[in-house]
């Protein structure tokens, strides 16, 4: 099993903590996000990581991992940096955003699924985004399962809490079986389409998802409650530094 680590992102929410780093490297409670990943997943078991990097890259070199450029990171989103690591698609995958820290638990849910494609979605996230912003419908999401555990829909606007079942949270697991099939899926796709008022480049990970997932693939949902949180915004970074560390929605 591998890793790949989407760090590529000029991180500029986080400004002035990212003038001079990604943001995978802005230090959370003393410790950067790639850190607290990299921790969680070698206490897992999974030592073959790779970093697809692009904004200030020079900086993430001394941890000494197998790393991709993103020559575009400019310009594109988490899909297109993902399939610049296409040659690590060789082996089950577990696929995490590098703006995130996540308990073990999480991780550890995420493994034990025996799905081909798990995400890790939040059941208790209305708590989490109570806390980072005013007005939480503004920045979730669609998602929901039918009663089997898959996800039926993902990462469409809504206007109701009762479109929401969970929150996707930026880490997914892909068995090998399955990357031949997600990569001729992912290549068949029309480049002047529209995907949810984005260019292909910048599609975001959800809608290639939900394509999957209307395409008649099963994709599993891994509920969680709580043990993560999203560093994406200068506000996030400065409500986080506040927080007790025994906090329930920071564990670590």
């Amino acid at each position: 099993m591998k890793a790949i680590i989407l760090v590529a992102g000029t991180g500029s929410r986080l400004r002035p903590l990212t003038d001079d780093r990604p943001k995978c490297l802005v230090p959370l409670k003393g410790t950067p996000p790639l850190e607290y990943q990299l921790r969680t997943l070698r206490g897992c078991g999974i030592e073959k990581i790779a970093l697809v990097t692009g904004y200030k890259s020079a900086s993430l070199a001394p941890y000494g991992l197998t790393s991709y450029q993103n020559p575009r990171f400019e310009s594109t989103n988490m899909v297109y940096s993902l399939f610049c690591a296409e040659k690590e698609f060789d082996d089950d995958l577990v696929i995490c955003y590098g703006d995130i820290v996540f308990e073990p638990q999480v991780l550890e849910a995420l493994l034990a699924s025996d799905a081909d494609f798990s995400v890790v979605i939040d059941r208790g996230w209305r708590q989490l985004w109570e806390l980072r912003m005013d007005d939480p419908i503004s920045d979730a999401e669609s998602l929901k399962v039918d009663a089997s555990g898959n996800i039926t829909d993902i990462g469409r606007k809504v206007s109701s809490f009762d479109e929401i079942e969970g929150q996707y949270i930026g880490l997914f697991r892909i068995k090998a079986a399955c990357l031949a099939k997600i990569r001729a899926f992912y290549h068949g796709l029309d480049r002047k389409a529209n995907y949810d008022g984005k260019d292909f480049e910048n599609m975001f990970m959800t809608t290639l998802i939900r394509r999957l997932i209307d395409d008649g693939m099963s994709i599993k949902a891994v509920c969680v409650d709580h043990g993560w949180l999203e560093v994406d915004t200068l506000s996030d970074w400065q409500r986080y530094e506040a927080l007790d560390p025994i906090n329930p929605l920071f564990k670590f």
